[in-house]
């Protein structure tokens, strides 16, 4: 993973466990349930995201090394990990 990639996915992530922290908090408080669900759809969100950017770097850095590297083996290996985290993803 790209340096600036797992910064950026580092900083997220400590936001979005402040965010589950909070969530937690409203529980143990009583919070109305539609404000905690709202907050549970914020983090879905925010992992979203993070997929969402670990998913190009994983393209743009290994499965484009495979493809460079001429390795068939490789590059077949590299495009059905992909495939089988993409098919994954909406479950």
């Amino acid at each position: 993973m790209r340096m600036d990639t797992k910064r950026n996915c580092g900083d997220r992530l400590k936001r979005i466990e402040g965010q589950v922290r909070g969530i937690a908090r409203m529980v143990e408080e009583d919070r109305y349930c539609i404000d905690i669900l709202t907050q549970i759809r914020a983090i879905h969100a925010a992992l979203r995201g993070v997929e969402d950017e670990v998913l190009k770097d994983h393209v743009e850095h290994c499965v484009e090394g495979a493809i460079a590297s001429g390795d068939g083996d490789e590059q077949r290996r590299k495009v059905q990990e992909l495939l089988t985290v993409l098919t994954k993803r909406d479950r």
